[in-house]
């Protein structure tokens, strides 16, 4: 099996807090960068899931810290998706150094809703593969 897919996300002084480190929430940003890059690497893109009357909405997030992460630092952000029998799944990022040092872990409970009847999907799997998502792109 290959690694999985991954981007690079440049620390910026204005994202650091009172110690000098990224700011807690942060984080958060970086694991949305991932999975907005990783739907559109796996050929879906949310502009098109939107198009279709469907968007993802995250229901929950965690995150594990490791290492801080400070001005000037690179971080590769991986993008792993679980998908399970309901009608939410997860998005797993792990933060990383280039050195190989783990940041963060960050784990996402994301579900896609129906725009119109403001509830989520019975499959997001399928709705998601309908509109191009190719799994095998992310988890590697």
């Amino acid at each position: 099996m290959s690694e999985p897919w991954s981007c690079r996300v440049a620390v910026r002084s204005y994202e650091l807090d009172a110690l000098g480190h990224v700011n807690q929430a942060v984080y958060h940003q970086y694991a949305e960068i991932a999975r907005i890059e990783g739907f559109t690497a796996a050929g879906c893109s949310w502009d098109t899931l939107i198009a279709s009357g469907t968007a993802p909405v995250l229901l929950g997030s965690t995150i594990a810290y490791r290492r801080e992460l400070r001005a000037g630092d690179a971080v590769d952000i991986t993008c792993e998706i679980k998908f399970g029998s309901g009608k939410t799944f997860n998005v797993d990022s792990v933060m990383t150094k280039p050195d190989g040092t783990v940041s963060a872990e960050v784990s996402c409970v994301i579900g896609v809703m129906d725009l119109t009847a403001r509830k989520l999907v019975a499959d997001p799997r399928a709705v998601m593969e309908a509109h191009g998502f190719d799994l095998s792109v992310l988890n590697g």
